[in-house]
């Protein structure tokens, strides 16, 4: 009989349809049944001894709840038997009413209940505690995770001593994973936690990959990548990262639609093992980034998301360093500009900040003008060794894509047609903060510009990193930032920005509610508390837009 391994999560849902992403312990037919006649059926595929289905629910109406139940062959999965959670529910948004969207990033798993927890309570077992707790209450009706959803390597002392029942940890790549079969344990640790299976079978959710994905960093520097190729075990650690990705995460983030024109799901569907042509096709992704695109767009009613991949459709030539390729940065402004006033909310999402404390922007962009020879060959070499050592990556390292997205963000939010806000969504620092961005040489868009950061949902920061987080905003860290750029011959901006709210430190979800043209962001802080799961406190509940 099929058991069911991992899952149920509520990926894609819209007013009529949805579906549901689960892995089962063997071949089987997997289907999801709905209290009001909805539902659908799907066979499992196979990838690397794996089975998994993406299940496709239709007769979902518009504005209302149902709740579901999982077989596989026929037989009932889910809801677990003794089950203290609700049943698990989709709801089918209308075309009105408010819209509420939850993000954050960076989620090391929570260690099994009881165990000690170092750095502090579950933003999202916190989430989980008070829907379970009140069914009924407010709840997001979006969950965006904006990268790093596993740590393939930083793993847990659990992990560790798994896999060195596996193999040796003296040898490369260590105590990180190095296959296909490695990286599936870092999901079933992370996404069978009771709270958190539970919370992805009820609320709807979107991803991106970010660094730890793969490995801290990943596609720093031209000069990065030639050195772990060089290395005997990178080519199997990104091949097996980004099949994972696809089956775990990215499947999840397509529309019905887009699932059926996607060649290679229906061929690995097709085929009795989908192994080789997902390899396949990740080996081309990696060989070419053009082929392959991990970004997307949603539309919720008159509100878009477009998820942009920060991390694999990067240029790394240094003398044509970017941060999307030209065909990945043509999709975004193709996605942001289409049908002018069919939206009153744009959310942009990429897991690294596009708006930073102005001494790391400084920084950074200094650092990438001397790394491509700007101040010479000695200055290059010094300051490759700068870049990696510091984390110096983000948007500002990468100046030429920073000035495009302020461009397209400044044309996205003027005109008769403007939306009310623009929201950069973004996490990777392991803080908390708002910025606002101000234009050079234009008029200010008619939409309201901010940059949300969210960060970590459970994870840690060193008390040195929040000095200099802190530090990083102050006029004096400014002042030395701007001698940076001068020493690297930096060109102005074409924005200026200002920090407005923040920053905020420990585990955090921010969450938008958006309503016609107003907008309102809270800010919630994972607490401990004794006998009844963690608890979230709101440090933040501000209005957008009126």
């Amino acid at each position: 009989m099929a058991g069911l391994r991992l899952g149920p999560l509520l990926r894609y849902t819209d007013g009529s349809s949805a579906t549901v992403w689960v892995e089962t312990s063997r071949p089987c037919t997997a289907e999801v049944r709905c209290a009001d006649g909805a539902g659908g059926t799907a066979r499992t595929f196979q990838i690397a001894g794996h089975h998994y289905a993406l299940v496709p629910v239709s007769g979902l109406t518009a504005g209302t709840t149902t709740t579901y139940e999982v077989l596989l062959d026929d037989t009932r999965v889910w809801p677990l038997p003794g089950s203290p959670f609700p049943p698990s529910a989709i709801h089918a948004p209308g075309p009105g009413g408010a819209l509420r969207v939850a993000f954050g990033s960076c989620r090391w798993a929570s260690p099994p209940a009881g165990g000690d927890d170092p750095v502090g309570p579950d933003a999202l077992d916190a989430l989980a505690t008070r829907l379970a707790a009140d069914p009924e209450g407010e709840r997001p009706h979006v969950l965006l995770l904006l990268g790093d959803q596993v740590y393939a390597d930083e793993t847990s002392d659990a992990t560790q001593r798994w896999l060195a029942a596996r193999r040796d940890l003296k040898e490369p790549p260590g105590s990180g994973v190095a296959d296909y079969e490695e990286y599936t344990h870092l999901y079933y640790e992370s996404w069978l936690d009771p709270r958190i299976r539970w919370l992805l079978s009820t609320v709807p959710s979107f991803m991106i990959f970010d660094d730890h994905d793969v490995i801290d960093d990943w596609n720093t520097s031209a000069s990065w990548l030639a050195d772990m190729r060089s290395t005997g075990w990178w080519r199997e650690r990104l091949l097996s990262g980004l099949m994972s990705y696809w089956v775990h995460q990215h499947l999840g983030n397509l529309s019905p639609e887009e699932l059926a024109a996607d060649p290679v799901y229906e061929q690995v569907r097709s085929l009795p093992d989908g192994t080789d042509v997902l390899r396949t096709f990740t080996a081309r992704a990696d060989a070419d980034p053009a082929t392959a695109r991990w970004s997307y767009r949603r539309d919720f009613g008159r509100v878009r998301l477009v998820m942009v991949d920060s991390r694999a459709a990067r240029v790394l030539g240094e003398q044509e360093r970017s941060m999307l390729d030209p065909g990945e940065e043509e999709w975004l402004r193709e996605q942001v500009l289409d049908s002018p006033g069919a939206y009153d909310h744009l959310l942009i999402g990429t897991s690294l900040p596009w708006l930073l404390p102005h001494l790391v922007h400084d920084a950074e962009g200094w650092n990438a003008a001397l790394c491509g020879g700007e101040r010479g060959a000695r200055w290059a070499g010094l300051s490759e060794k700068v870049r990696r050592a510091a984390d110096l990556e983000h948007w500002s390292a990468f100046p030429e894509s920073f000035a495009r997205l302020a461009e397209l963000i400044a044309e996205a939010g003027s005109g008769a047609d403007a939306p009310a806000t623009v929201c950069v969504l973004s996490g990777d620092v392991h803080h908390a903060y708002i910025a606002e961005p101000s234009w050079h040489s234009r008029r200010e868009p008619a939409a309201r510009v901010v940059q949300l950061v969210c960060s970590p949902v459970h994870n840690s920061v060193p008390l040195s990193m929040r000095l200099a987080f802190r530090a990083g905003w102050s006029a004096a860290a400014r002042g030395f930032g701007r001698l940076l750029a001068r020493h690297g011959r930096l060109s102005r901006p074409p924005v200026d920005w200002r920090k407005t709210g923040g920053p905020w430190f420990g585990n955090q979800l921010m969450t938008l509610t958006l309503r016609g043209r107003s907008a309102r962001l809270r800010l919630e802080h994972a607490k401990a508390r004794q006998g009844t799961g963690p608890r979230l406190t709101t440090l933040l509940d501000s209005e957008l837009a009126p």
